[in-house]
């Protein structure tokens, strides 16, 4: 089960906050409000900072960039991007890729 997030948008500018986040991420920090990711929608193309969190280090999310298309039918952003393994809270010098999909449920 993924969580619920909220878009919001003002020009080309796109904001991605938690609605209602999985019980998982409360351990790191995250509640309603999060931003996850920032960025901007050029042409059906997402491209910004996405934010990693992790329970050994609530409140200090790890930034790293993503980019991705825009689909129909569902409407769906998938959007990806590689950033550090980050373990307890210490860079480990290992990349990972993060794939983040976002599908159109409902206006609000």
């Amino acid at each position: 089960n993924g969580s619920l997030m909220r878009l919001t948008d003002q020009g080309q500018q796109r904001w991605f906050y938690y609605e209602n986040p999985r019980q998982a991420l409360a351990s790191a920090g995250v509640t309603r409000g999060t931003l996850l990711f920032d960025g901007r929608n050029t042409g059906d193309y997402y491209a910004g900072t996405a934010r990693g969190f992790s329970r050994f280090c609530p409140g200090n999310p790890l930034e790293y960039y993503v980019e991705g298309p825009v689909t129909r039918n569902p409407l769906r952003i998938t959007m990806r991007g590689t950033r550090d393994a980050n373990q307890q809270c210490r860079n480990t010098g290992n990349r990972v890729t993060d794939t983040l999909v976002f599908t159109y449920v409902r206006d609000c």
